[in-house]
């Protein structure tokens, strides 16, 4: 009677169930469906019987059935498993494509950057070699004026020097006017001697000594 009774409750709640709903929520459902029909029973009360408690540890339909119920789970958890790989794969496609894109903006980035280090070097060239144009263009003009001014002042003294030099020159021509030839010989031999080779050996002939001699014991006419 009690198992007649038991089995009673527990059909008539899941007579009302979908299938899917019996399996998933149908333990917890049918065993307080059981509890409460045992304990309203008056035939167990009459009997002695009291219900302390009812458990049930599972509701699973026939084998034909549960492997026709697999099929489909199997299916849906294989599409989850493919959905939740093609999600990972397209963040992965993401994460890759974010990363090409920053790694680009970096290298055009970098080139902005040189393009403006490169026509900032080119500038300060062009600047430089201006500056460096303009120091050389008045160190010329400095220089020429040095030249010029040092020319005027030197132009009246060069001419003073040349008047004293051509002055010392007359002066020392009239003292060579009046000279004896002989002293005039024996000054040239000198002044060649001192701007001749060095002379290792020198033969002297008694023709040579005679004449020499002889021409210094000659008395000159004076002028």
């Amino acid at each position: 009677m009690l198992t007649e009774s038991a089995q009673q409750h527990a059909l008539t709640l899941a007579a009302g169930m979908a299938l899917r709903e019996a399996i998933t929520a149908g333990p917890v459902a049918i065993r307080d469906a059981v509890t409460a029909g045992l304990a309203g029973d008056a035939r167990l009360t009459d009997t002695g019987v009291t219900i302390v408690g009812v458990r049930v540890v599972a509701v699973r339909p026939e084998a034909e059935v549960e492997r026709a119920l697999r099929t489909p789970a199997r299916e849906e958890v294989q599409q989850e498993a493919d959905r939740a790989t093609y999600e990972r794969r397209a963040l992965a496609v993401e994460r890759e494509g974010a990363i090409a894109e920053n790694e680009m903006q970096n290298q055009i980035e970098l080139a902005r950057r040189e393009e403006v280090l490169v026509a900032r070097r080119g500038h300060n060239a062009r600047r430089r070699a201006e500056e460096d144009a303009a120091a050389a263009w008045v160190a010329a003009e400095a220089a020429a004026e040095r030249e010029k001014l040092a020319a005027a002042v030197q132009a009246p003294n060069r001419r003073e020097l040349g008047a004293a030099e051509a002055e010392a020159n007359a002066a020392h021509l009239d003292v060579y006017r009046d000279m004896d030839p002989a002293i005039l010989l024996a000054l040239a031999a000198e002044t060649l001697a001192g701007r001749l080779p060095e002379i290792g050996q020198l033969n002297l002939t008694p023709d040579l000594l005679t004449g020499a001699l002889a021409a210094l014991a000659a008395p000159r006419e004076r002028a």
